[in-house]
């Protein structure tokens, strides 16, 4: 299971801009001794989505399926990416999926951009 989680990048945002963004919990089939199954987050935005709903879709039927690994949205926000100025900004919150942990999201975000100021709010829509 933990190779099937291995193939599924932490983060995939946009390169640059505002946009609405998700975290996501990844998670193989259930196991027969009634433990967990093996789990990991990872962080989707994209410019394109209109609603957060369009992004948990997207990677539900065109990354995961195909996996055969389930996922379930832990929350939405919004993610301001400033590729000059090498700055990362989380914050407010979804109405269809309710608020991310942007902390979880900031620090998936500080692994796969290194050298960038990575910082989130509770603040804004």
């Amino acid at each position: 299971m933990a190779d099937l989680l291995s193939q599924v990048a932490d983060v995939d945002i946009d390169a640059n801009g505002t946009f609405k963004y998700i975290l996501i919990r990844v998670y193989g089939p259930d196991t027969t001794d009634n433990s967990d199954p093996p789990s990991k987050l990872i962080v989707r935005g994209y410019q394109r989505a209109s609603y957060h709903v369009d992004i948990y879709e997207e990677v539900q039927a065109k990354q995961l399926k195909q996996l055969g690994l389930e996922c379930e949205c832990e929350g939405g926000g919004r993610i301001k990416h400033d590729r000059d100025e090498k700055r990362l900004l989380v914050y407010g919150y979804s109405q269809g999926f309710g608020r991310a942990n942007h902390q979880l999201a900031v620090d998936l975000l500080k692994v796969n951009f290194p050298g960038y100021e990575v910082t989130w709010t509770n603040d804004g829509y």
